[in-house]
């Protein structure tokens, strides 16, 4: 039976859903994975707010396409990759509701044992990539998940002075203070090399839950 990998994802600009399309990439590099791309529900009041920012709304048509999460989503998978924009260093609302409401799943043990990782991105160089990672940690802690990080060993590009994504505790990218920045080419390998870690943890934890 094949492994099951979730990514779900909150992005309101793409970069985020560009890093989730290589986390997916990475995950599939791993034999007998299925792997699912899911987006967390935009706040309407946001999405009146920001209905006049060209690159927001042209972001936000692109994913249209991709289902939106549910809490069925994270009962199917086998390890879970989460997209988490940093907000003030930590996840932003729409992804702590999309937890918040998935009680049930705590209450049941449901998730418990399962792989999971993060990847973000930031406006700057120091714009709580880290912390973001870190305090997400603390909830899935609570939902009984096992985290993943990116290790030094697997990903030499992270020993640099340059402007680069990626940590030990997450794969990530710089957006820019406007926003205008795109993921760079070493950002995207390290997405893909994330989600093809989490591909194998879950593949042998699997027999064990």
């Amino acid at each position: 039976m094949a492994t099951k990998i979730l990514i779900p994802y909150y992005s309101a600009y793409g970069h985020i859903y560009q890093m989730a399309q290589a986390v997916a990439e990475g995950a599939s590099r791993v034999e007998d994975t299925e792997v699912k791309l899911v987006r967390v529900k935009e706040f309407a009041e946001v999405k009146d707010a920001m209905s006049s920012q060209e690159y927001y709304v042209k972001a936000q048509e692109i994913q249209s396409d991709v289902p939106e999460a549910t809490h069925d989503d994270l009962r199917w998978a086998d390890g879970i990759i989460w997209g988490i924009p940093t907000r003030y260093g930590s996840m932003p609302a729409q992804m702590k509701q999309y937890l918040d409401s998935a009680g049930g799943l705590w209450m049941n043990g449901e998730l418990e044992g399962k792989a999971t990782a993060v990847f973000t991105s930031t406006g700057s160089v120091h714009g709580g990539q880290e912390a973001t990672a870190l305090t997400s940690f603390v909830p899935f802690m609570h939902f009984g998940l096992i985290y993943v990080g990116l290790p030094y060993g697997e990903n030499p590009e992270q020993l640099t002075a340059e402007a680069n994504g990626g940590s030990p505790y997450s794969a990530s990218t710089i957006a820019g203070p406007q926003g205008g920045e795109q993921p760079k080419e070493v950002d995207l390998v390290m997405a893909g090399r994330l989600g093809e870690r989490v591909a194998k943890v879950s593949k042998a934890l699997k027999p064990l839950r």
